[in-house]
C-alpha cells in the first residue's frame, strides 16, 4: 500500500467527530449572552406602555416594547455586521 491510500491518511471530509455534545457547545460566554438576552426580552415585553418616540422630525407613537425591540434588533444586526467584517 502506498502512503497517500493508507487508512490513516483517509479523512471523511464533513464530518466533526461528535465528543463531548452540548456541555461543549455550553461556554461560559454562551450562557452568559443567553441570560442576557433572556433578560432583555423579559425587559421589553414588560414595557408595553405606550409612547412618543421622536424619529428626525415626525413624532410616532407606539408601544414601548415595539421601540426597544427594534433598538435591540438594530443592535444585533450592526454587531454581526461588524463581527463579520472582522474574520
Amino acid at each position: 500500500m502506498s502512503p497517500k491510500t493508507s487508512k490513516s491518511s483517509a479523512k471523511t471530509y464533513g464530518t466533526a467527530p461528535r465528543s463531548g455534545g452540548w456541555r461543549e457547545a455550553m461556554t461560559p460566554g454562551r450562557v452568559a449572552v443567553l441570560v442576557l438576552a433572556v433578560l432583555a426580552l423579559i425587559f421589553i415585553f414588560e414595557n408595553t406602555q405606550e409612547t412618543e418616540i421622536r424619529v428626525l422630525i415626525p413624532v410616532v407613537t407606539m408601544p414601548l416594547w415595539a421601540a426597544l425591540l427594534a433598538t435591540g434588533l438594530i443592535g444585533v444586526l450592526c454587531g454581526a455586521y461588524f463581527m463579520g467584517r472582522r474574520r
